[in-house]
């Protein structure tokens, strides 16, 4: 088994400090590819550290790992060489250069060569449509290609070389690729100064220059501020919009004469204090609602799905606590009360019928029919119509 690097374990708490504490499985995407950086592919022990480091079983990470095509489930080579086949980049002939290069290389889809330096696959799509046909190499992109330049390609990765994709940095191996796929700079020296966007690219960023076309007070150099950062600007707007309240007005001290002379009658207004018109009235003022980041997803879902008016938030956001008919939320534990009883008047089912099945009803059906036929003399089929008509 596997045991994996000080430096892996110490990315891996690097990873998951990423994410707030009670949001740390969405950590698991990076970690994976952690783990492959360091074997390869992601193996069984590394669907394991990935399970424990979470606090997830191993189910569950599994059922990430087999779910995107980037998460090798075997060892791969140093160089993953992907060829679109799908619609546009077929047309153009991508299906003719992966046929070329799978005899080349003596190995077909998901197959790595013998020396262990090339995985070929082929790829649906690349979203490169208006560059195809095109390969990746570790998914960098190789522009245009046809079965020579392929080839010429793929000699050169086995001969030690590394060839200049046509747009993005320069190649790194797939263990390094996975390292930057984790969350972490690429360290070679000069490792992202090659390369550039490509003609097509740029197309749509030279007509929007042509016509000046252009987002209205966008500064590509304002930082994204931080989650603190942002409750704190909150906070201080909240607080300068206090201050800017006007000030109550203060109660007269004298009641307020009717036309008769009589005090005015006590209402809305209070005593000794005059009524203000309708359309002076202060609109009600909305109620902070609590965050929903306060809680965790799985308590906010419960909540959802099972309110209780003894935990559930009826104004957080996607919370909404079933009412009586006359408005009136219900008791907390009701909803418990309500399950349990469910739950009591269902009997689940055995291993041999489905729920709902009773042993005494089957045995009263065969008393039934085996009396009948000893009755009437029927055999078996009669008893079956006589059956179907009670």
């Amino acid at each position: 088994m596997t045991t994996f690097t000080d430096e892996t374990r110490e990315r891996a708490r690097e990873i998951i400090a990423r994410y707030p504490a009670d949001r740390s499985r969405s950590a698991l995407l990076p970690l994976l590819h952690l783990v492959q950086a360091e074997e390869g592919y992601v193996s069984p022990a590394g669907v394991t550290f990935c399970a424990e480091v979470l606090g997830l079983n191993k189910a569950q990470v599994g059922a990430v790992a087999t779910f995107y095509t980037m998460y090798k489930r075997k060892p791969t080579g140093d160089f993953l060489v992907s060829v679109c086949t799908n619609t546009m980049c077929n047309v153009l002939g991508g299906q003719e250069v992966y046929d070329i290069l799978s005899e080349h290389l003596g190995v077909g889809h998901d197959e790595t060569t013998a020396d262990g330096t090339i995985t070929l696959e082929h790829a649906e799509c690349l979203a490169a449509c208006d560059y195809g046909p095109v390969m990746t190499v570790n998914y960098d992109f190789f522009d245009g290609v046809d079965a020579s330049t392929a080839v010429g390609v793929v000699d050169e990765l086995r001969a030690g070389g590394r060839p200049m994709p046509t747009r993005g940095a320069r190649l790194c191996t797939l263990k390094e690729m996975a390292v930057q796929l984790a969350g972490f700079a690429d360290e070679r020296e000069g490792a992202v100064a090659d390369g550039g966007p490509g003609e097509p690219t740029l197309r749509g960023l030279r007509l929007a220059q042509e016509h000046g076309v252009s987002v209205p007070g966008f500064d590509p150099n304002t930082p994204i501020r931080s989650k603190a950062e942002a409750d704190k600007a909150a906070a201080e707007a909240k607080a300068k919009a206090e201050a800017a309240k006007p000030a109550p007005a203060e109660a007269s001290a004298a009641p307020v004469k009717g036309g008769d002379g009589a005090s005015a009658p006590t209402g809305a207004a209070g005593v000794g204090e005059p009524a203000k018109p309708a359309e002076a009235t202060e609109p009600a003022k909305p109620r902070d609602v609590k965050a929903p980041d306060d809680k965790s997803p799985q308590v906010r879902t419960a909540e959802t799905r099972q309110p209780d008016a003894g935990t559930a938030v009826p104004d957080a956001p996607g919370t909404k606590v079933p009412t009586d008919g006359t408005g009136t939320a219900p008791e907390a534990g009701d909803a418990r009360s309500a399950e349990a009883a469910g739950v009591a008047a269902n009997a689940p089912a055995g291993d041999g019928k489905p729920a709902g099945d009773e042993a005494g009803a089957q045995e009263r059906n065969l008393t039934e029919a085996k009396a009948g036929t000893d009755a009437d003399g029927a055999g078996p089929a009669d008893a079956n119509e006589t059956g179907a008509q009670k």
